[in-house]
């Protein structure tokens, strides 16, 4: 019985084995797939636009030395116009920035200040210098560089032209030269002094100087005039006496004197000292706050404008310009204005920044500037008047204009 049941047991667990063998698999549950809500797309983003690189203009003048009034008008100037400019949005849409150096009216600090801006400072426009004798060497490396320079007052003929007699393309002025500047006064003395006589001194180590009292002995003698006295000092000169004597002792009508301001304090004071009564002559290099007017008094001068001269542009500039800086603006001022905006209204003329367009479009620019109406003749100098102001008890007055 046992083994049968035993058999029966097997049978059982052999068929149960079988039919759980023949079971079809279950079927997997299938897993529920995550519910896709749409979405949003993400607002794009404009980027933000990079401000435009500003325009990088040197201000090259004599900020220390014998002469540092000279270049501190020149910076004020030109500073004037780019502050106004950019209160306007800039030129080209671009801000204007500027750096400063200073050139100190020598001519290895000027060429050192020169290549500083250019090599280091990457700057495409100079404005300035302010001396010839600094502006010449200036002029020659810019031009090597491509780099334009309009200088306010620089008028010795070489600082835009090279030894051969070539325009410098990239080198301009707003003041007028010394063969004009010498010539006018010269004409000055002949028809409105009636002088016949003339008492010339020039320093021999200045362009600016030079040229001022060769152009002047030229067009006096020519006009009829005759020289009777022409001596020369240095730098560092300070005591005139022997010069002087030679002066008193020739007695001319006029006595030329086209030195800067601290060399005519001393000449003119140490004149009036020795009793010489020819009356004083200059150029713009008299044009300065610190020119003692005692020391000049009944002089004459040549100079690029005058802040009496009544045109709108003129008060409306020395109305802004007192305002700013509380003083009268001087010739250095005006002229580094009127460059500084010359400048500027010809890279906006020209529409791009790059110098060799701005100097074609400068070359055929016509400026209302506060010097005078200005067009440049092919040699990059500035067609326009010249004033002759009078020292005269303390004050400079406007004499006259002549024209070109």
């Amino acid at each position: 019985m046992k083994g049968k049941l035993t058999l029966v047991v097997s049978v059982v667990l052999v068929f149960g084995l079988l039919l759980g063998a023949c079971k079809p698999a279950a079927t997997p549950t299938p897993t529920p797939k995550p519910e896709v809500k749409p979405t949003t797309p993400p607002t794009a983003v404009p980027p933000t636009p990079k401000p435009a690189e500003p325009i990088k203009i040197a201000i090259l003048g004599p900020l220390t030395g014998d002469v540092a009034t000279f270049g501190a008008s020149n910076r004020d100037g030109a500073i004037m116009a780019f502050e106004e400019w950019n209160a306007k949005g800039g030129v080209l849409g671009r801000k204007i920035e500027w750096v400063l150096g200073d050139s100190q009216c020598d001519p290895k600090a000027a060429a050192d200040a020169g290549k500083k801006v250019i090599d280091e400072d990457q700057v495409k426009y100079i404005v300035g210098a302010v001396c010839s004798s600094e502006s010449i060497p200036i002029s020659e490396y810019a031009n090597q560089k491509k780099v334009l320079q309009i200088s306010g007052t620089s008028t010795n003929v070489m600082v835009t032209v090279d030894k051969d007699g070539k325009v410098k393309p990239y080198t301009f002025r707003a003041c007028f030269i010394d063969p004009f500047q010498g010539s006018v006064m010269a004409k000055f003395a002949l028809e409105n002094l009636k002088a016949k006589t003339a008492a010339v001194v020039l320093d021999v180590g200045n362009d600016y100087i030079k040229g001022l009292a060769e152009e002047f002995r030229k067009a006096f003698e020519k006009g009829g005039g005759q020289v009777v006295v022409w001596e020369s000092f240095v730098k560092e000169d300070t005591d005139f006496s022997a010069i002087l004597a030679k002066v008193k002792a020739a007695n001319p009508d006029v006595f030329y004197i086209p030195t800067y301001y601290d060399k005519l304090n001393l000449i003119g004071a140490q004149a009036k000292q020795k009793g010489i009564t020819a009356v004083l002559l200059g150029g713009d290099g008299w044009d300065s706050p610190d020119t003692d007017l005692a020391a000049c008094d009944g002089g004459y001068y040549t100079n690029h404008y005058s802040p009496e001269d009544q045109r709108p542009i003129v008060q409306d500039f020395v109305k802004r310009y007192q305002a700013k800086f509380g003083k009268v603006p001087d010739a250095l001022a005006a002229l580094a204005y009127d460059a500084a905006n010359i400048l500027l209204a010809s890279i906006e003329k020209a529409g791009v920044d790059d110098p060799t367009a701005v100097a074609k479009a400068m070359e055929t620019i016509r400026y209302e500037a506060v010097s005078g109406t200005i067009t440049f003749d092919q040699f990059h100098n500035p067609v326009k008047n010249a004033a002759i102001l009078h020292v005269k008890d303390g004050k400079v007055l406007f004499e006259a204009s002549v024209s070109p």
